[in-house]
Order: C-alpha cells, then structure tokens, then sequence
C-alpha cells in the first residue's frame, strides 16, 4: 500500500492510486443552479510531477473538451507517477451558450490572475490560479480558432524554463511556435508563478476534427511519458521532429465581396504566390491575395464572405525546407494511432 500523501484541492482529498472528480464552486445561474468548475484528479501510487490539462477557457473551443475526454480514457493512466489535473470545461457560462465570452461578455484568457471578489470573470481566474495552477508543475492548455476560422495543429510557448522547449518538441505537433505573452493571460500569469504552459491550438471553434483530437491526445502523453509520469508502452512515438517558425503574419482581405481560396492550412506557399481571389457579388471586380513572405499556412478563415480587413490565411515564417515532409510524415504516423474511444468503452 502507498505511503505517498493524499492529494488536496479544494476540500477534497484524493487518495494515491485513485481518480476523482472534484467540484470547486464558481457561482449559480441567475435561477440559482449552482455552477462548478469540475476537475478530474487521478493521483499516482508513486511520487511525480503534477500536469494540469485545461480546456474551454473560451467556451466555443470544444475540441479541447474531446481532447480531455479522450484523455482520461487512455489505459496509460493506470500506472500514472505523480499526478494529473484535468479540467475539460473551464469556462461552463459560455460552454453552455457556445460562446467564447462569459456573461458579461469578459474574455477569461485576458482576466488572470483575477480577484476574489472582483467580476465573474475575475473570480473564476482566481479559482484557476489558487486550486490549479498553484499545485502544478506544468500545464498544457487546449484551444481552437474562433468559430468559422481553422488553425492547424501547433504548439505554442513562452518558456521561462529551458526544459518547456523540450516538452513543445516531445508533444509533437506539425508546428511550434515561440509566441509573446499578452496581459491577462493565463500563460503570463502562470509563467509569473514558475508555471509553464504549453498552448495547443486546432481546429475550429464549435466543431469537432479527428486529426486535431488525435495529435492532441497523442501529444499530451508524449508530454506526460517525457516528465516520468507513465511508461512508454502504448504511448505513440513522434517520427517527425515539430517545424520551428520564427514570425507569423495574417494576409487581410484587399476588399469586402466573395472569397475563393486556392490554399488550405498545412501547404507551404512561396513570397507573392496567389492564396485566394476576392470578387464582388456581380463578378465585375476581382482582388488578388497573394502572400508577403514564404511559409506554411496555419490557419484559414472557412468564411466565403468577407469585409475589407477581415483576417482570411495565417502565415507562419519557419526555417526548415523540409517542412512539408515533415508535416507528412506527422500526418501518416497519426493515422495508426489508437483513439481510446469505442474499443475501450462499448
């Protein structure tokens, strides 16, 4: 039997070798149901590193809701080191009305630390930080582009600590990028505490895609295999190392009208070459897209019409020529990876 502590997060304990899903008060609705912030606890028998997995923070961003699902299903849990944190809905006021806000319309990625007895916003921050982040080592945090935008999968990192850089290239991702910190956020205010967080961004807001699912189910135990907390059987190796990229840019619409696109996220596009056509609804006027710089398309608008300005291929600059076979080899690798989903449950 183990002698490691149990594990305390909010007023409960969490016994070593079991999981459990703890219930951390937020607020109630305007007719008095309680709202939680749940987070599911599975504490090892052994001593290790505690990981927390977040997802929904903007609560239209639903893949990584499928993510920690997946996650908690996975076999390699059993023999889990130290501890994981999993809170697959952070933001249950816009889960439930599929929007990316809270209530008062606060964005909660741009409200950390928060207060105790600040806005709604500023009070769920303050939970995440005081029963999450503060009892964690490392934190990977699940996001989506906004609803009828596309992101491709990628890591993005701040680190403060040169061991982040090395959890970036395990997770695996086609593409990791060196992003800037913004006020507010929970990547600063946790790397304030000495938290690093890894950004997973795929897919889109509101929908589900099984190849952002899968490399972010596979990534996050390539994570956890990397920090100790389980052994290697069963968790998928990376064959490709992740395309580093230096800069990203948006190219905007020239014009408002009809967009076609010749490009989707993934290719690699050479400096001016044409990514879509802007049309106005008569045909008579037509506006090139082309590209500023060289690089690989990582995000699209999935939007046919569109106003003057509006962010339409997200491009960003790497260093590597051999990126697309990277990306390729990544692609063909993920598809003989297990999906610890119906096999497992039915």
């Amino acid at each position: 039997m183990s002698t490691r502590p149990a594990f305390q997060i909010g007023s409960a304990r969490v016994p070593p070798g079991s999981q459990r899903t703890v219930d951390l008060p937020v607020s109630t609705f305007s007719d008095h149901t309680p709202v939680t912030m749940s987070v599911q606890v599975v504490h090892g028998r052994e001593p290790g590193p505690v990981l927390f997995v977040s997802a929904a923070i903007h609560g239209d961003e639903v893949i990584g809701v499928e993510i920690a699902r997946r996650l908690l299903r996975s076999p390699q849990l059993d023999r889990i080191a130290g501890t994981l944190m999993v809170v697959p809905i952070v933001n249950t006021f816009g889960f439930l009305n599929h929007s990316r806000y809270l209530p008062d319309r606060r964005d909660l990625n741009r409200s950390f630390p928060g207060s105790e007895k600040g806005s709604l916003a500023g009070r769920l921050a303050h939970i995440f930080m005081t029963e999450i982040v503060a009892r964690a080592d490392l934190g990977i945090d699940l996001h989506s582009a906004a609803i009828h935008r596309e992101n491709m999968p990628q890591i993005r990192v701040s680190p403060g600590k040169p061991e982040t850089l090395a959890h970036a290239d395990a997770f695996g991702a086609p593409v990791v990028i060196r992003s800037k910190l913004r006020d507010g956020s929970l990547r600063k205010e946790a790397q304030k505490q000495g938290v690093d967080i890894l950004l997973y961004e795929a897919g889109e807001g509101l929908r589900f895609d099984e190849f952002s699912a899968r490399v972010g189910v596979a990534g996050i135990l390539r994570v956890m295999h990397g920090l100790g907390m389980i052994p290697e059987d069963g968790v998928p190796l990376a064959e490709a190392v992740p395309v580093k990229a230096s800069e990203t840019a948006w190219e905007r619409a020239p014009a408002g009208g009809l967009l076609r696109t010749f490009k989707a996220i993934g290719e690699m596009v050479e400096k001016d070459e044409l990514l879509g056509m802007v049309a106005d609804p008569f045909g008579e006027i037509e506006e090139e897209i082309r590209a500023d710089t060289a690089g690989l398309v990582i995000g699209r608008t999935n939007l046919p019409i569109v106003n003057e300005g509006d962010a339409l291929f997200h491009i960003a600059q790497i260093s590597a020529p051999e990126a697309e076979e990277r990306i390729e080899s990544l692609s063909t690798q993920l598809e003989g990876v297990a999906l610890f989903d119906e096999d497992e449950i039915i």
